[in-house]
């Protein structure tokens, strides 16, 4: 690996901008694009893509989504079998992968490497606070905080108060660590701190890392714009051969069935609320119907770009999010909400060596269903969202990457639980109204919702929230994927934008038809696991990457 120290590396059209000051560019004679396949005829079509990344992945995608509505009445106990498979094997490589990501995230930011500034010492960020935290955490997890916001801490508590059950000498509940028999108010911190760990700095630490990576390869070493890039100490020229076309294949599917996983809970639950609003079954056509109609809103929001469509649709999104939280706040039990925040941020610290400890557990239920599962869901995120957040976030600092994406997002996501899942539990234990908790997962939102005034407003506002939250990450989404199959080009061709964000609504459809929830969470954690081994690789690439930058 040979280094220049002067900025060598020329934007170009389809390139990301050259680094600003002294920095340590990669010198090597791969220019971006050089494996593509162009096509580009004006006002007819428009065609350029890597011609290996994009035709195994993109053919792959297609032939899995025909034989997914082929087969889908036989194919439900597959899906199934494959999920408890990974999840009861491989619980603890997903644990442990997250405990490493989470140190190396927090010890960047201590560390003088944190000093560094993402596209050269001169650079300067090219969106405001502002648009850039709203687009970094409508991106990161908005459908799964309105889906779980209130079913996953009523889930743990109800699981909690009920204790550890044994089938000959094997615990069969679902309650995280030993539960809390008998004991409301135990249980209520040991469920918020469960939701909590789910929702923190895991997964931030799991974006963040991916996001560093790419920035820091990209905008200070000149490399192109995809997955690849970050293997270049690792692998030298051999990154722009099938190594890195491996790399950046499986970066494909883990995005395309990540997002595809969101679609699918996202379209039950608003399925779900327009039957609870409306009265309109929740069958699985409206299901199907409503992933049809985000995934068209979701391509006319590609076309539109970055700024005009994801820009705007985000911040929109940021601030319906923060009025039903305001609402929810100040009609709920404010005081009980507002003291929560803090005890359970305490009850969140006190638990998690515990929740994160990956060996030795007898709470399997909960550690295969619930924590590995989810850590899968944000590993198969992380390309994206982890791209998405390096696209926006040049010119920040290391240390101003990793205190917005790890810290101010989980702080949010522990008042949203809070808020949301608190009131529903002061719902169940202090009013004893048992309708919330015996609601589907879809349904516990809009259940809890009307126990509270303008119900109707409120419920809407959730829909709309679903609907919205999935669009902006399909837009992300639609865009990475397309400059990973287009050899790193960040401005590729609209068509090809246009297909990633439709074969996301296909293959959300396939997998609702093919098994519903099971598939969905199957084919997060069969795209997670081989992504999580990426992930230890570009840490440690990362680590070496920013050791070489002048500080």
């Amino acid at each position: 690996m040979t280094y220049a120290t002067t900025p060598t590396v020329v934007a170009q059209e389809d390139a990301i901008p050259a680094p600003e000051g002294d920095t340590e560019i990669i010198d090597t004679p791969y220019e971006i694009g050089q494996d593509n396949i162009s096509y580009r005829k004006r006002l007819v079509f428009e065609l350029d893509i890597h011609n290996v990344v994009f035709s195994v992945s993109a053919l792959s995608i297609v032939a899995f989504t025909f034989l997914t509505l082929a087969f889908q009445t036989t194919l439900e106990p597959a899906f199934t079998g494959l999920r408890d498979f990974l999840t009861a094997n491989l619980d603890w490589f997903f644990l442990l992968t997250g405990n490493i990501l989470v140190l190396v995230c927090l010890g960047l930011i201590v560390s003088p490497l944190g000093r560094i500034r993402l596209g050269g010492p001169d650079a300067t960020p090219d969106y405001s606070n502002l648009s850039w935290f709203a687009m970094l955490f409508a991106a990161g997890m908005g459908i799964g905080l309105m889906f779980y916001g209130v079913s996953e801490p009523l889930g743990h508590l109800t699981a909690a108060l009920d204790g550890p059950v044994f089938e000959n000498g094997v615990r069969t509940d679902w309650a995280p660590l030993g539960g809390a028999v008998g004991d409301p108010e135990a249980a209520r911190r040991l469920a918020m701190a469960a939701t909590i760990f789910h929702w923190g700095l895991h997964p931030w630490a799991i974006y963040a890392i991916v996001a560093l990576a790419l920035a820091l390869f990209s905008f200070n070493k000149g490399l192109p714009l995809t997955l690849r890039s970050i293997f270049y100490p690792i692998f030298g020229e051999r990154v722009w051969g099938w190594p890195g076309h491996i790399i950046d294949i499986l970066a494909v599917f883990a995005t395309i069935f990540g997002l595809s996983t969101s679609l699918g809970i996202g379209a039950q639950q608003a399925s779900a609320g327009l039957e609870f609003l409306f009265g309109i079954p929740a069958t699985e056509n409206m299901m199907i119907l409503l992933v049809l109609v985000i995934t068209g809103i979701a391509i006319t929001s590609v076309v539109a770009g970055m700024d005009k469509g994801v820009k705007l649709l985000s911040e929109v999104n940021l601030g319906l999010a923060a009025l039903l939280l305001l609402f929810v706040i100040a009609v709920g039990p404010t005081w009980q909400i507002l003291k929560g925040f803090f005890l359970n941020l305490e009850a969140y610290a006190t638990y998690l060596p515990a929740l994160a400890n990956p060996f030795g557990r007898d709470d399997t239920n909960f550690v295969q269903g619930w924590t590995a599962f989810y850590w899968a869901w944000w590993i198969s995120w992380s390309p994206f969202v982890g791209m998405f957040i390096a696209r926006v976030s040049r010119g920040r600092s290391v240390r101003e990457l990793l205190t917005a994406v790890l810290l101010i997002p989980s702080l949010v996501s522990v008042l949203w639980m809070t808020a949301l899942g608190g009131t529903a539990i002061s719902q169940v234990v202090n009013d004893g109204l048992t309708s919330v908790k015996d609601a589907g997962l879809e349904l516990q939102l809009f259940e809890m919702l009307a126990h509270l005034p303008l119900t109707a407003i409120t419920s809407f506002v959730g829909i709309v929230l679903v609907i919205v939250f999935f669009v902006t990450s399909s837009d992300s989404g639609s865009l990475v994927i397309d400059t990973i199959s287009a050899g790193g080009k960040v401005n590729a061709p609209m068509p090809q934008r246009v297909f990633w964000a439709s074969f996301e609504g296909l293959v959300a459809v396939a997998l609702l038809l093919g098994g519903g929830l099971v598939a969905l969470q199957a084919m997060a954690v069969s795209t997670g696991l081989p992504f999580a081994i990426v992930l230890l690789g570009a840490t440690y690439a990362l680590i070496k990457g920013l050791l070489a930058e002048p500080r």
